[in-house]
């Protein structure tokens, strides 16, 4: 079935879905009518050619109707137009319109990839012409014709390089085109994917935090229900403060997804907000130490440090018996922002430092502003997370310089 149809791009719709080729009817009839009102029209100055009796109108019906199953039978319809056109001059009958049914048919199997049997319609064709009218005029209609002058098959060489030329170039320009969308189509698949995974990473970070301070602080105030009721009084008023915290992120991000480009209502957070990440560690029975000061950062790296240390104290509250983390902040060399969070250890299982999930977004955070994560087990039987990020986003690199 290769000569019936096009390549597989032909036959796609917008939506990149097998569709059956369309019937070109509106073209058919245009070209039928001016290929017929033509003839009659050119025949008037070719007195020495046969007059355009029936059989001529049916062969350029036949070359004209031809042409509506282009789209379906493209190398059919090629050599179908060029030996009807073969007959109607082979019969005598006068030059016109006729060639533009094969032009047509050859522009047609040329953009959908046939193109070796387009060249062959039009090959077979200019050849028959050649020896119709200079060797085989003897013998044919009408009678005492003499030999074409050369200078006429020149004429019509030229009219064939401009078709092959003109076909090659919308082929070109189309799958130039095809390809474009299938790119765009393809970036816009990659968009798609970057910000569910960045959504995933809040919507992780967030709960994962949130959700290690009440399940700590749950447990407290069930140990301290009756022997301490105020203890378990203050468990209960910080889990509810957190879980409001909580929905009040993971609204923001839900907003996010029901109107997609519209600015955020309330600013991300950032290391301006470690004081408060550190309260929440202590609530969850976590001591944190804080040396450094944050610098001034761009908002996506900003909001990526803070994600990183809360997702690093998550960690220790979770997976680590220590209850005592360090968190160190260096920008000494002005373009680096340097994290570390040090646990004492040990771990309370085989998931040391975090199950994975949280690791892989806080290197997926990284890696997206140009920087790099590194954790793993010191070797004081403690765990690190070291992380280093440029203090200026990419794109605010490249403007400065």
């Amino acid at each position: 079935m290769w000569w019936r149809h096009g390549p597989p791009w032909w036959n796609r719709g917008e939506d990149g879905e097998e569709r059956a080729p369309r019937w070109p009817w509106r073209s058919t009839l245009l070209i039928a009518a001016f290929v017929m009102a033509g003839s009659n029209f050119a025949a008037q100055g070719q007195h020495d050619r046969e007059d355009l009796d029936p059989f001529a109108r049916v062969l350029l019906f036949v070359a004209a109707g031809l042409l509506l199953w282009r789209k379906r039978h493209p190398v059919a319809v090629a050599f179908g137009t060029a030996a009807a056109a073969m007959l109607y001059l082979g019969a005598g009958y006068p030059y016109g319109p006729v060639f533009l049914t094969v032009a047509v048919a050859c522009f047609n199997a040329v953009i959908t990839g046939h193109r070796k049997a387009a060249w062959a319609a039009v090959g077979v064709l200019w050849v028959g012409h050649v020896l119709v009218a200079h060797w085989l005029y003897q013998w044919l209609p009408p009678t005492g014709d003499s030999a074409a002058p050369w200078g006429q098959e020149g004429v019509i060489a030229a009219w064939v390089a401009a078709i092959v030329a003109v076909s090659e170039l919308a082929r070109t320009r189309r799958e130039q085109w095809v390809k474009e969308r299938a790119e765009r189509a393809q970036a816009a698949r990659r968009r798609a994917d970057e910000e569910r995974l960045r959504i995933a990473r809040e919507l992780h970070d967030v709960l994962a935090h949130s959700i290690s301070v009440i399940n700590v602080q749950a447990g407290v105030g069930l140990a301290l229900l009756d022997t301490d009721p105020e203890q378990a009084r203050t468990a209960l008023t910080t889990i509810k403060a957190q879980s409001k915290e909580a929905l009040g992120e993971v609204r923001q991000v839900l907003d996010t997804l029901r109107t997609p480009g519209d600015a955020p209502r309330a600013p991300a957070p950032g290391l301006d907000r470690l004081p408060e990440l550190v309260e929440q560690a202590a609530s969850a029975g976590l001591t944190v130490e804080v040396e450094g000061e944050p610098p001034r950062l761009a908002p996506g790296t900003d909001l990526a440090a803070f994600r990183i240390v809360q997702e690093a104290l998550t960690n220790v509250v979770r997976h680590s018996e220590s209850r005592h983390a360090r968190v160190h902040l260096d920008h000494d060399d002005g373009s680096t922002l340097r994290l570390r969070i040090d646990d004492d250890g040990p771990a309370t299982g085989a998931d040391a430092g975090g199950s994975g999930n949280g690791l892989a977004g806080m290197r997926e955070r990284a890696a997206a502003l140009g920087g790099t994560i590194e954790a793993g087990a010191r070797a004081d039987g403690g765990f690190r997370v070291l992380a280093a990020l440029p203090l200026k986003a990419p794109a605010e690199t490249k403007e400065d310089r």
